[in-house]
């Protein structure tokens, strides 16, 4: 899926990877930076599995490794919200915010 979507929207692309199992998102991240896309990974202490935020971030492909609230947050920046946009959310402690 990444793949397409660089090859259809080259550099307009930003791609978040969310905890998970496995690398099959590297290919697609691969693709999303070599057509000069932007791609954020989940932080490690936030994922529940950083299997593929961790193949992401050891290839030095993600722009920022970031915990769901902020991956949030750059989601809305780069879509022209403005700052804390995101509203309530659940922290990784269990607490609104």
């Amino acid at each position: 899926m990444l793949r397409s979507l660089s090859a259809a929207c080259g550099g307009a692309l930003l791609a978040v990877i969310m905890t998970g199992m496995g690398q099959d998102g590297l290919l697609g991240c691969q693709a999303v930076a070599a057509a000069g896309g932007t791609v954020l990974a989940q932080d490690e202490a936030s994922s529940v599995v950083w299997g593929m935020p961790g193949a992401v971030a050891r290839a030095g492909l993600a722009r920022a490794l970031l915990p769901p609230e902020g991956l949030a947050e750059q989601l809305l920046t780069a879509a022209g919200a403005r700052p804390g946009a995101a509203g309530p959310y659940m922290t990784s402690q269990g607490v609104m915010a």
